[in-house]
């Protein structure tokens, strides 16, 4: 869903005239532009000293109380109160030169004081986390950094649990989480830019890219799609990942996320462009292809062989979450001769006096489980854990028992809620969940030949499907041998490091970018 941009009102309107104009040299007029601007914000702090050697300057301090550093803003009043006269000279008039020169030189910060000239920085710059100062009869502020608000600590990511691995998850700050990317890639070529974006939020957001190693027209197309956002309001990652993809109705996501750095720092070196929001953990990694999403970043800290089985039975789960409910419906239905006998008197027994046709029956079956799905998701975990695994035992067999649904058919569905969890990322297993009911409903109608169709128009789908310009569903279309490979098997990393030594640019490094 985009984001719309909402009409300014002429109030809007005026208030953003008055907030670009200059500051004044008259500190009232410049409180009261402030004032205007901060109006009904009581968590705007506004202390007025005065000083030199007979307290008859004046100057003015703005913060936010509920985002600065209580010891920062307890430290520049006792600046303002008591070093001042004493610090700056015994002279008998303070000049309001000499008070300038000390705050620009020494400060009350450890950080470098930034000055500047007009209201609307100083709103900025408040809402920022930053102490400004204005003095009388100067036409200009100074702002100290002093932004504070609690994040939690870098922790283990609860979506992303690993056996085997690091246990650093990213956390709710830009800084930080760029932070733990460069001290994981300490490399002159990693290059980060950071920008604001939208008009009321001003979100701090970034995207990082490998100098080299991520093709230019790529780089090209994701940063002409990035600078197009300037006054979107982007409130979490996600944002993003609707706003830049090529196909927002594709039930196919374009881009993938993770809340691990190494993840990242292997996206990175595999080519790819990485986007960051500050107020969010989740790394948008861009681009996205289809193969990349059965791929895990453990499958990269244990060996090949065992590797390469996971990842085979990923691949089978996601094709028994997609098809197994419409095959079992087209061959009980229409291809009853395919079924061997003994179980096919088995699938007759068990629906006997069933009230509801097969897809009927599965349709129902399925609602439930999504629906138990869905709950367990909202409640607490142990709790949620509890729902979910009770919840289905007791509407499977009270469905049984009731006579809505077959044996046979709760199995089925069964199995395929347990292969939908097969896949590493959460999003692309909603595909299936999205795909799996128009197969159904054509398995229903034309059988066999109604499950082709489906394929069909998904398998054009994919390959008609861009993400950032690259084709979606390579190597499966267009072919490429070398990757195809290493989409069905974990290839050693010995052939992958060799490999990337040999090209700068690696078009085909998508299977290690999305470990």
């Amino acid at each position: 869903m985009k984001v719309r941009r909402q009409r300014r009102s002429k109030g809007e309107q005026q208030n953003q005239s008055s907030s670009e104009s200059p500051l004044s040299r008259n500190l009232d007029e410049n409180e009261t532009s402030i004032k205007e601007i901060f109006k009904d914000c009581e968590d705007i702090t506004y202390n007025t000293y005065q000083y030199s050697s007979y307290f008859n300057e004046k100057a003015l301090v703005l913060l936010c109380e509920t985002i600065v550093q209580n010891e920062k803003a307890n430290l520049l009043k006792e600046v303002m109160q008591d070093l001042i006269p004493h610090e700056v000279g015994n002279a008998t008039e303070v000049e309001l030169k000499d008070v300038k020169e000390f705050f620009i030189e020494q400060g009350v910060s450890s950080r470098a004081v930034k000055v500047i000239d007009k209201v609307q920085q100083v709103s900025e710059k408040v809402l920022d986390g930053y102490i400004v100062v204005l003095f009388e009869g100067w036409n200009k502020a100074l702002a100290y950094e002093a932004f504070a608000v609690e994040k939690r600590s870098v922790g283990e990511p609860q979506n992303e649990v690993s056996v085997i691995g690091p246990r650093e998850g990213t956390i709710e700050n830009l800084t930080k989480n760029l932070g733990l990317i460069r001290s994981r890639l300490k490399s002159d070529k990693l290059k980060i830019k950071i920008q604001k974006k939208g008009e009321k939020t001003r979100s701090k957001v970034a995207y990082a890219f490998l100098d080299g190693t991520v093709p230019e027209d790529t780089l090209k197309e994701f940063e002409k799609r990035f600078d197009e956002l300037k006054d979107e309001e982007i409130l979490e990652t996600s944002y993003f990942a609707e706003l830049l993809e090529d196909s927002t109705y594709s039930p196919f996501p374009q881009f993938k996320t993770t809340e691990r750095p190494d993840v990242a720092v292997s996206a990175l070196l595999g080519g790819k462009i990485i986007a960051l929001v500050d107020g969010t953990p989740t790394i948008l990694i861009c681009p996205g292809l289809f193969v990349e999403f059965f791929q895990s970043p453990s499958d990269y800290y244990q060996r090949t062989l065992f590797s390469s089985l996971i990842r085979m039975l990923r691949i089978t789960g996601y094709i028994i979450s997609l098809c197994l409910p419409s095959i079992y419906i087209a061959l009980s239905t229409f291809h009853t001769e395919l079924i061997p006998s003994v179980l096919l008197l088995a699938i007759l027994d068990t629906r006997e006096g069933m009230p509801f046709p097969a897809l009927v029956e599965a349709l129902i079956m399925l609602f439930f489980f999504e629906l138990l799905q869905e709950a367990s998701l909202r409640l607490p975990r142990p709790i949620g854990s509890a729902v979910s695994i009770v919840g289905a035992l007791v509407i499977g067999d009270a469905s049984i028992n009731a006579g809505i649904a077959s044996p046979m058919m709760v199995v089925v569905v069964a199995l395929t809620g347990i292969a939908s969890f097969s896949i590493p990322q959460y999003e692309f297993g909603t595909s299936s969940r999205i795909l799996r009911v128009p197969l159904m409903i054509g398995a229903a109608i034309l059988g066999g030949f109604g499950l082709m169709v489906g394929f069909l128009l998904i398998y054009l789908h994919l390959i008609s499907l861009r993400s950032l310009g690259q084709p979606y569903f390579a190597p499966l279309g267009p072919i490429r041998n070398g990757i195809l490979y290493d989409f069905i098997f974990r290839s050693p990393l010995s052939k992958q490091l060799r490999r990337h030594r040999q090209s700068q640019v690696l078009p085909e490094a998508n299977d290690k970018g999305g470990g």
